[in-house]
């Protein structure tokens, strides 16, 4: 295989340019060799967009790639296409274990968060999963708490219903009224 990089190009990589070295990542985890006809399936696009893609990405020095042959990633490559499989996995988990979002619905959503989240956030979601498994007063039955709570429409009486403090339920219910005026604004 040809290991000439013809360029590193300095501008950040696309949300897409992302995907692809996930999927090239994925796939290679999976399988020997990764072929552009992998990767086309992969990501739901024709061939000639994938040979798009890794030319640029060639050229960006994330992907060893030329024409008929196997497409490997080059360190740089590998090392973004894991940190943004990781990313996925931690936001597809906080939305179906913690949201109860169905996984179709998850797995999209992660994908377009993946791309946008800081590190310094994304930390803070995977502390937040890790609090409501090992805090006594959080846990499972807190997010039991928490999916009543959103099918009883927002609304605090269940809190109360329970016997817990009226003071969080009040909080939540003023939360709950800031956020609808901002999304009315």
């Amino acid at each position: 295989m040809n290991t000439k990089i013809l360029k590193k190009n300095k501008k950040p990589l696309t949300s897409s340019m992302e995907d692809y070295l996930e999927a090239i990542y994925q796939l290679s985890q999976e399988k020997r060799f990764v072929r552009v006809k992998d990767i086309a399936k992969q990501v739901g696009v024709k061939m000639p967009t994938v040979t798009s893609m890794l030319k640029n990405l060639r050229d960006r020095g994330h992907v060893f790639y030329e024409k008929y042959e196997f497409v490997e990633l080059t360190k740089e490559g590998e090392k973004v296409g894991r940190e943004i499989q990781r990313r996925h996995q931690i936001l597809f988990k906080f939305l179906t274990k913690i949201l109860k979002i169905d996984n179709l619905t998850a797995d999209q959503e992660a994908c377009k968060m993946e791309h946008s989240l800081s590190p310094s956030t994304l930390q803070r979601v995977v502390d937040f999963m890790e609090f409501i498994q090992i805090c006594p007063r959080a846990g499972m039955e807190w997010l039991d708490h928490f999916e009543e709570f959103r099918k009883s429409g927002n609304n605090p009486g269940k809190c109360l219903e329970r016997g817990e403090s009226e003071i969080p339920c009040q909080v939540i219910q003023d939360r709950v009224e800031i956020l609808s005026k901002m999304e009315n604004k």
